[in-house]
């Protein structure tokens, strides 16, 4: 399992850009992931986003009731 994650794709906030493992395993870590391919750790900000939109619209419905 480590090893998988060593493998994986992350995307670095800090950085701005998509970066290879090992997981730097931190408390303080500023990566998403971990993604299989370098394609999906660029969006990852992006998905993070539109999933945070998706959410806020459904906690919207929820309290309109």
């Amino acid at each position: 399992m480590a090893r998988d994650l060593d493998e994986s794709w992350y995307y670095n906030v800090d950085e701005g850009r998509a970066e290879k493992g090992p997981a730097k395993r931190t408390f303080l870590e500023a990566r998403l992931g971990p993604y299989a391919t370098k394609e999906e750790a660029e969006r990852g900000l992006e998905e993070l986003h539109r999933r945070n939109a998706e959410m806020d619209e459904q906690d919207r419905k929820w309290e309109e009731g």
